[in-house]
């Protein structure tokens, strides 16, 4: 049973469903560039999850080997628990996932071809350099919210400097994050972070 506990209607499910099929048109460098509205919309607007279970859904989907796209599905396995019993967490994953990955499938499967194809085109090329721009802003959003998720307290200080410190790192280097993220639950175990 989780700590956390909500009550979900058919129509919270369907919203849940429509926002993510949403987000999934706007996932265009993957679907952690859009986590942040993720975090708006779970945490903030609704409080279907805690902060902690959003970072903790990030953390161990970037830990865990595979596609990266299953931290979407432990947020939907923290929404169901948080209503209240696993066949809630499977439905949750079920949402999300489904919402995550069917418009973007269906789109990339339908105009990537088209778009490889048609590369040297001025209007794929302007379109592409255009949106690089949009992504990193996306992913910068992103850390942006994973940093604060102690706060935007200054008393928090030592977590920003580490989080400057690993895009440092992940920028300049070819370190694996597996091992950034070993240094950062060090530095949590002993209460340094």
């Amino acid at each position: 049973m989780s700590a956390h506990q909500i009550v979900l209607s058919w129509q919270d499910w369907a919203d849940l469903f429509l926002h993510y099929l949403m987000l999934s048109m706007m996932s265009l460098g993957g679907a952690i560039s859009t986590s942040a509205e993720m975090q708006r919309y779970l945490v903030e607007q609704h409080g279907w999850l805690t902060q902690a279970q959003f970072n903790e859904a990030i953390a161990l989907a970037q830990a865990a080997p595979g596609p990266n796209v299953l931290f979407v599905a432990l947020m939907g396995w923290h929404v169901g628990m948080n209503a209240g019993s696993t066949a809630a967490a499977f439905f949750g994953v079920l949402v999300t996932m489904t919402g995550i990955m069917l418009p973007s499938t269906i789109f990339t499967y339908q105009i990537s071809q088209w778009a490889h194809r048609n590369r040297e085109l001025r209007a794929v090329r302007s379109f592409k350099q255009g949106m690089a721009p949009l992504v990193v802003g996306m992913l910068l959003a992103t850390a942006w919210l994973l940093a604060a998720g102690g706060g935007a307290d200054p008393a928090h200080w030592p977590l920003w400097l580490l989080t400057a410190a690993s895009g440092i790192v992940v920028w300049r280097t070819r370190i694996h994050l597996l091992w950034l993220l070993g240094a950062g639950a060090l530095l949590g175990a002993f209460g340094l972070v």
